[in-house]
């Protein structure tokens, strides 16, 4: 609140004080105090939507106090406009404080002006509430033209910040194409278990055994597991350099095969060999089903047995023919195309994976047409997003923006025509069975002939059915250009032959016409309906319609 204090010393009321102090009266008051008096009231109640009252306080009180009025929105739910600076007037020693507000409403209804507190030399006095009627603005029907309730219309979506999606898009390829080249394409280095699986059968034999002896299985006696590990070694080298099956076999089946063998000459081995390969095996068979516990000397007899075995059954057996070692190239070089041909799977369902989440994402964002056209390609949808032209043609001069330059068309008038116009020029590009047609005319009449704007649309629609469009729907309003340009729009619907009588498609045409610079200038478009693009390149155009006068 803004406090104003009035300090005003009477020179004569003093004096008297000085000449009563004289003559012994003593002090008495050089003035008295008088209640404030506080009251408000506005110019009017009731108002239209949007329209301002004038609320006004007036405070009478004593020149010397502190007098603070209302500040700030206190006057909710109507909207503070405007104040003004205090006025004050001092009267028969009375000073007179007047203050005004400036309140509006925007929505219409009864409201209350809130209880207001103005304060006097911090005494609050209460002001009455009021109450303000606020009325819609009532529409003349016979004076205003009615139009019918336009239909809803589908708004495409902001595409502004695409570039943002993009920029997604692309980190989202990235890290996928990061994470197929990490896990498929890269040549990741071996595991040591990938290397030890690389190695050949004797040496992966004799490197387990290696192991076996690192092993705390004697220490913790597992004699289970150490013998289950033993023997284990020794079968998979059999089952891989001797090909036979030994992992499945029992003790007896076992040393079967390796007599039948050694029977046949495939495996060069001796029967001391064999015997003690067998005592082995058994003693295993004990310590695994039995539970039998073999003495130290006696499981140091049976690893050194096994790998004795593993190395006389290497040097038993015969050297690979070349037959065998181009089998075993064969095979290596199988395993690795079908490496590669996996590696083609996985890439090929990864990116179609990819491209389908891509396409899907984009769709849902942007619409599957507009991907779909994006992708594949649309007439219009490039007009649209190509580079625009602004140009001014024919005279008087018509400036208009447009997807492509327009040519000069020479056309021949009726010979009726030409005792009426004086100059006539024609810009185009397309033509009405394109998926888009622009036409710009601009044109002068002679003097004396009165000009009339219907005719003119009447011959320009006789030209498009000349043209091959029929079943013309005619609508018509009257339109303004964001320059302020006044004009008659016509449009509506039509059926265009494609060259033959046979072959139809179904457009969509706007003629807006203007009477500018003294001449007349028409824009007419042709577009096939259900075509988005095509419309926005309709709004564009439109909105860019200007006229400048010619010299």
């Amino acid at each position: 609140m803004k406090v104003y204090k009035l300090h005003i010393i009477k020179i004569k009321l003093f004096n008297l004080w000085l000449l009563l102090s004289f003559f012994g009266f003593g002090s008495i008051a050089a003035y008295s105090q008088t209640t404030p008096k506080v009251t408000s009231r506005i110019d009017s109640t009731t108002i239209k939507i949007g329209e301002q009252i004038q609320y006004k306080i007036q405070v009478e009180t004593d020149t010397s106090a502190l007098v603070m009025f209302p500040e700030g929105q206190t006057f909710a739910p109507l909207e503070v406009v405007e104040t003004s600076p205090v006025d004050s007037v001092i009267i028969a020693d009375k000073l007179n404080l007047v203050k005004k507000y400036a309140l509006t409403k925007f929505d219409s209804g009864t409201y209350n002006i809130p209880i207001q507190t103005v304060l006097v030399n911090k005494k609050p006095y209460l002001l009455d509430s009021i109450k303000v009627n606020v009325a819609s603005v009532v529409v003349d029907t016979t004076k205003q033209k009615m139009y019918d309730i336009k239909p809803l219309v589908e708004v495409d979506k902001n595409y502004s910040g695409w570039w943002k999606y993009i920029f997604y898009a692309f980190i989202g390829l990235a890290i996928i194409g990061g994470l197929l080249y990490w896990f498929v394409f890269r040549e990741k280095p071996l595991t040591q278990e990938e290397k030890e699986a690389l190695l050949p059968p004797y040496d992966r034999a004799m490197l387990e055994l290696k192991k076996l002896d690192e092993s705390k299985f004697l220490i913790q006696s597992e004699y289970k597991e150490y013998y289950t590990q033993l023997t284990n070694i020794v079968r998979s080298y059999l089952e891989e350099d001797v090909h036979i099956t030994a992992l499945e076999s029992t003790t007896d089946e076992l040393i079967n095969k390796i007599e039948l063998l050694k029977d046949a000459g495939s495996l060069d081995i001796d029967n001391e060999t064999i015997i003690q390969f067998k005592k082995v095996l058994e003693t295993a068979d004990l310590v695994k089903f039995a539970r039998s516990t073999p003495e130290s000397s006696v499981i140091e007899g049976d690893r050194k047995v096994i790998e004795n075995i593993v190395i006389k059954t290497k040097e038993a057996l015969p050297e690979p023919t070349e037959e065998e070692l181009l089998q075993n190239e064969e095979y290596l070089e199988e395993l690795a195309n079908k490496k590669r041909k996996r590696k083609i799977v996985i890439t090929t369902i990864t990116s179609l994976l990819i491209i389908g989440i891509t396409i899907s994402a984009f769709g849902w964002y942007y619409g599957f047409g507009y991907v779909k056209d994006t992708i594949i390609g649309h007439p219009t949808k490039e007009l649209v997003e190509g580079d625009w032209i602004n140009s001014e043609y024919g005279y008087p001069p018509i400036s208009i923006e447009t997807p492509k330059v327009l040519k000069r068309v020479n056309l021949e008038l009726p010979a009726e025509a030409h005792n009426m116009i004086s100059t006539n020029q024609v810009f185009n590009y397309g033509s009405i069975i394109d998926n888009f047609y622009i036409m710009v005319s601009s044109t002068t009449y002679k003097k004396g002939v009165d000009f009339d704007i219907q005719k003119a649309i009447d011959a320009t629609i006789k030209s498009m059915e000349k043209q091959g469009a029929k079943n013309i729907i005619l609508k018509d309003e009257e339109i303004t250009t964001p320059t302020n340009k006044k004009g008659l729009k016509v449009y509506g619907s039509m059926q265009v032959d494609n060259g033959n009588n046979e072959d139809t498609h179904n457009a969509k045409y706007i003629l807006l016409n203007f009477s500018e610079g003294g001449g007349f200038q028409q824009v007419m478009m042709v577009y096939r309906e259900g075509d988005n693009y095509a419309d926005e390149i309709v709004e564009r155009i439109t909105n860019s319609i200007d006229f400048k006068t010619g010299s």
